[in-house]
């Protein structure tokens, strides 16, 4: 009778949550991770929600973790929601799973957050590999004195007049003031024919000539940034342009330490810990290939050793922990350029660009010349790698196509490598796409597509149950094409036919999330869609820290408003040039190119690029693609100036705006 009751007895709604949750950690660990726990008891034990990733640092957790027996190692993966520890008996693993799963901790930011542990055999996680720091760079600590910060620090006036022409508006996430030539940020250069009044301040010629004078720095710099960054903020990834300034950039770290971000066009990321008062240096490679920026958080992953004072952070997990970031001044100083770049690095070199970065079509006639020239001879080039990064449906388009009804005739226009072609066997569906190698390849999978303009589908008008144009229309160089290909679409339904409509988007953080876009930073560069980064492993294990906020956005985005009067593009005036995009970073135009480094077979049946004698590989061609980024509005504003069209419905999927239409 005792055993029947004790088999029945119902635990409280307390307990169910709990197991569920420890459940959900489980099989979240394993499924994203790899990490199979076990029912027995080892000296091991995986504490999810207990990790960098959550803003758990080492000194919280280990405190915790001693107070049920001998700590052997506690290991700290970078930027994950989890930690391994490592007990020397395993009396002492068995006590903290008693005692501590479904504890309450707070972390760095006040925050509570739950531990659930359970038991493993082995601590694994996915090895970074030891990063290298990019050559050309070198961080000198202690450059200055505590003395000279303070009088540097001071001799910055935030609040001084705006008529001071030194004086630059606040960025949305630093302020910025410039001395000797002011820094365009719509254009990333400096008007060379118009330097500041006052050249740079009088405080920093004794600590510059030092500098040279002890051989830190090569040039006499004549122009200097100051920016002021409050905990949270940072400056999106890019590369100091080229024909702007002199090989050797220098930045002083004043009032807080900061970690930067280095990343070569590959997508390796190399952190590097810039200590208060210390000089980052930048020459050849570190200068001219790598980006560097700073991820917008509260806190950085850096070696807990206090032996590590600067320079690269590892991927040593059992020497990793966070460090709370304060309010940092950076005096960015450099040499403007007065001839052109003759650097080793022609593929990002505006200097040596084959043709220089086309300007803003001013009329339909260039607008297609524009797109010929970076859109459609681009694709052709590409097809080949571009097919291999396109295999990964997008949930919501393929819940479109689904809920069609059997026997539908659907148009996908702009069908690329045709991957959304088969998704449902009951449709008769039927591609077209500008590039004929991609259509090659929809051929070689045994769709039907063809080879066509989007503005001018040889399909009857009104034949088509439903269409699709995923990531096509801003492509279009013009708002008038723009609406022209929307209104195409339009066409070749039926009435009550529906068109789903996909278009990149200017805001690739919205509602406080980034975008896979903006999230993925290590795959090489031009994978818009596919990434080996899933958000979701911290948003199972639940209570991750709000660390990250948004990259620096433009300054300003054109409104709705702007677009139905002819706009919707941020044009800096007659014949200005397209901006060149900073891969896997926030857009700052809506009208630009974005770089694709080609990699591997670059056409269909188009050999890899060469090696060199040694057998290392040849430069990567970069090609450069044309873009109009949507701002939120711009979509529907443009679909209601269409004639016999309802808007069923619009949403952000993903760093995309989208619609779904229906003929009336």
């Amino acid at each position: 009778m005792d055993s029947h009751h004790h088999s029945n007895y119902k635990l409280s709604k307390t307990e169910k949550k709990f197991l569920r949750k420890q459940m959900k950690a489980r099989h979240t660990l394993l499924r994203h991770e790899g990490i199979e726990t076990v029912s027995y008891a080892t000296q091991i034990l995986v504490i999810a929600n207990g990790g960098l990733g959550n803003g758990v640092s080492r000194n919280q957790l280990l405190p915790v973790l001693e107070k049920s027996g001998q700590v052997d190692a506690l290991l700290m993966p970078p930027h994950k929601p989890y930690s391994f520890v490592r007990y020397e008996t395993v009396e002492g693993s068995k006590e903290a799973r008693v005692t501590l799963n479904g504890k309450e901790i707070v972390d760095d930011l006040g925050q509570k957050i739950t531990l659930y542990l359970n038991f493993v055999e082995k601590a694994q996680w996915k090895e970074l590999g030891l990063p290298t720091s990019p050559p050309g760079l070198v961080v000198v600590e202690e450059i200055i004195s505590s003395e000279d910060e303070k009088m540097l620090l001071e001799s910055v006036n935030w609040a001084e007049d705006t008529e001071d022409q030194n004086f630059q508006k606040s960025l949305k996430h630093r302020r910025v003031k410039h001395f000797g030539y002011e820094f365009h940020y719509e254009n990333n250069n400096v008007d060379k024919d118009k330097p500041l009044p006052g050249g740079l301040p009088d405080v920093c010629d004794s600590i510059l000539e030092k500098w040279l004078k002890e051989g830190f720095i090569r040039h006499k710099p004549d122009q200097l940034t100051v920016n002021q960054y409050e905990p949270g903020h940072g400056i999106p990834a890019h590369i100091d342009t080229h024909s702007a300034f002199e090989d050797e950039i220098v930045s002083l770290s004043l009032g807080s330490e900061i970690v930067m971000d280095f990343r070569h066009p590959d997508g390796v990321t190399v952190p590097v810990l810039l200590p208060r008062r210390s000089l980052l240096v930048m020459t050849g490679e570190s200068r001219y290939l790598w980006t560097h920026g700073i991820t917008p958080r509260k806190f950085d992953t850096v070696q807990a050793s206090k032996s590590h004072k600067s320079g690269v952070i590892t991927s040593d997990v059992g020497d990793l922990t966070l460090n709370r970031r304060g309010i940092r001044t950076s005096f960015t100083f450099r040499k403007v350029r007065q001839t052109p770049c003759n650097c080793g690095y022609p593929s990002v070199c505006d200097s040596q660009m084959e043709e220089p970065p086309p300007s803003f079509p001013e009329s339909d006639k260039e607008a297609s010349q524009l797109e010929r020239e970076y859109v459609h001879r681009v694709y052709e080039e590409i097809a080949g790698h571009f097919s291999s990064t396109r295999h990964t449906p997008w949930p919501h388009i393929v819940e479109f196509l689904k809920a069609l009804p059997s026997g539908s005739l659907v148009a996908d226009v702009g069908c690329g490598n045709g991957k959304y072609l088969g998704i449902n066997k009951e449709l008769y569906m039927i591609g077209c796409d500008h590039s004929q190698n991609l259509v090659d390849i929809c051929s070689e999978r045994q769709f039907q597509a063809f080879v066509c303009d989007a503005l001018a589908v040889p399909i009857r008008s009104g034949s088509c149950d439903a269409c699709i144009s995923i990531a096509v229309i801003h492509h279009f160089a013009t708002a008038e094409r723009r609406v022209a290909a929307l209104q195409e679409l339009v066409r070749l339904l039926r009435p009550g036919g529906k068109a789903l409509v996909y278009v990149w988007a200017m805001e690739q953080e919205y509602n406080k999330k980034k975008s896979k876009y903006l999230r993925e930073n290590r795959v090489g560069q031009g994978k818009q869609e596919e990434t080996n980064d899933d958000p979701s492993v911290q948003e199972l294990l639940g209570e991750q820290t709000p660390d990250v906020g948004n990259p620096d956005a433009a300054n300003s985005v054109p409104s709705v408003k702007d677009f139905q009067t002819g706009g919707g593009s941020s044009r800096k005036g007659t014949n200005s040039k397209l901006p060149v995009h900073t891969n896997r970073t926030s857009f700052h135009s809506q009208d630009l190119l974005v770089p694709w480094h080609l990699k591997g077979n670059p056409g269909k049946d188009r050999p890899a690029a060469p090696c060199d004698p040694a057998g290392a590989p040849g430069p990567r061609p970069v090609f450069h693609r044309f873009y109009h980024v949507f701002c939120e509005g711009e979509l529907e504003a443009a679909c209601r100036t269409l004639s016999h069209v309802r808007l069923l419905q619009s949403y952000y999927d993903q760093g995309n705006w989208c619609v779904i239409l229906q003929k009336v």
